[in-house]
């Protein structure tokens, strides 16, 4: 047991827990008004859903001793053995420490996705669709990647959740932005932020627990915890400067939204990468990063799906290059613990990301389209016209964000 890194981790993972109520306001401010209350009360209740799934089986499924590469056993559900003494994860510091840590990471997934659907889904959809998601999707896809699994097993590289997380999270968003459909008005009437100070505030909250993220997921408070938190910071930097670049060029204005879609692009992008690669590297991810997704965002018009918060072209793109870049910028020279990418003498690597990343999005679109029509099936998944039209503030919760 290490002091110092348990004093380390345990901020980390305070960090990392602020980022779903940063998202939630983040969120909330691109919605319009009357919306802006259901919008953040999303992300906010995923912090209670998934907080118990974890402590029931949540964990085991994903980090419990592994099942043929595919599934944790229950043999810590209820954290039966989880203790105060350090786990196999985590040499230096409690296992108990490590499971809260991954817990954060559990929390943000499924409120990530909430950004695609905002706006139209019931209340009770959402309840049941982040329960039957989280468990049939998130705790799978992080056991094959992080405990014990088989992406893991075979060399795959994601050093804070590119796939688990952002990868995972934005091929459900596309699936769920089509499946609950279009927002009433939309592309025949203007959608505008109706507070983008406070989507600034969330930007800046993330960008702040994402250092607890990435520098954390070194779980120890040392060299690579270092290389992580640097790298973080110069692609987030990076790709805020590229995005709103390319809006300039483009729309001939740099805008306060755009300047934080970048640095949260850059932030998806660098995150399977952070402790692998140099902060040179990591100017480089984030640079493509914010240029690359600002295009995917401009994609969903064409294509005609509804993404309402840019969850595919930010955290679906944003994570794909991420997995990839892994592939290419990793260098052993920066991280013993980890491999070299195609730039270090090792294209083999680049295709174990590749199929990694794929698999995953493979899964993520079928398991979802699964549980969303299911879920259509048996109980509706959006509320009624008149509903969305009053906003779900009023109408599923009896509030409203502002009394002016």
């Amino acid at each position: 047991m290490n002091t110092g890194d348990t004093a380390f981790m345990l901020i980390a993972t305070a960090m990392v827990m602020l980022m779903t109520p940063g998202l939630a306001l983040f969120y909330g401010g691109m919605v319009r008004s009357k919306n802006v209350l259901a919008t953040i009360m999303q992300s906010f209740l995923c912090l209670g859903i998934v907080s118990i799934l974890w402590i029931l089986f949540g964990y085991s499924m994903a980090f419990g001793p592994d099942v043929h590469g595919i599934i944790g056993d229950l043999s810590w559900a209820g954290l039966q053995g989880v203790g105060t003494t350090p786990g196999p994860y985590s040499p230096t510091i409690p296992h108990l420490l490590f499971c809260a840590f991954q817990l954060m990471f559990a929390v943000i997934t499924p409120a990530l996705i909430t950004g695609a659907y905002a706006e139209r889904m019931k209340f009770t959809a959402f309840l049941v669709f982040t329960t039957l998601w989280t468990t049939l999707v998130y705790f799978p896809v992080c056991h094959w990647v992080w405990g014990g699994g088989w992406m893991g097993a075979h060399g795959g590289m994601d050093f804070a959740g590119g796939t688990v997380i952002h990868i995972n999270s934005g091929a459900a968003a596309l699936v769920a932005a089509i499946m609950v459909g279009k927002r009433q008005g939309w592309g025949r009437e203007p959608f505008h932020p109706h507070n983008l100070g406070m989507t600034l505030l969330g930007a800046g909250i993330l960008w702040f627990g994402w250092f607890g993220f990435n520098a954390g997921s070194a779980l120890s408070a040392g060299e690579i915890a270092t290389v992580a938190f640097f790298t973080t910071q110069i692609a987030s930097a990076a790709a805020a400067v590229s995005w709103i670049v390319m809006e300039w060029i483009t729309q001939g204005r740099p805008t306060t939204l755009g300047a934080a879609s970048g640095a949260i692009a850059g932030l998806v992008a660098i995150t399977p990468a952070s402790g692998f690669v140099s902060p040179i590297s990591g100017l480089i991810i984030g640079l493509v990063a914010g240029a690359l997704c600002y295009f995917a965002v401009l994609q969903k018009s064409k294509l005609g799906y509804d993404d309402a918060l840019d969850v595919v072209g930010v955290h679906g793109v944003g994570g794909l290059w991420g997995a990839l870049a892994t592939g290419l910028f990793a260098s052993t020279a920066i991280n013993p613990a980890g491999k070299n990418g195609l730039f270090a003498g090792n294209p083999a690597q680049l295709g174990i990301q590749a199929m990694d990343a794929f698999t995953v999005i493979a899964y993520s679109l079928v398991a979802t389209y699964i549980i969303l029509k299911g879920m259509d099936m048996v109980m509706g998944l959006r509320v009624n016209k008149d509903e969305e039209q009053q906003g779900l503030d009023l109408s599923q919760h009896s509030e409203t964000g502002y009394s002016l």
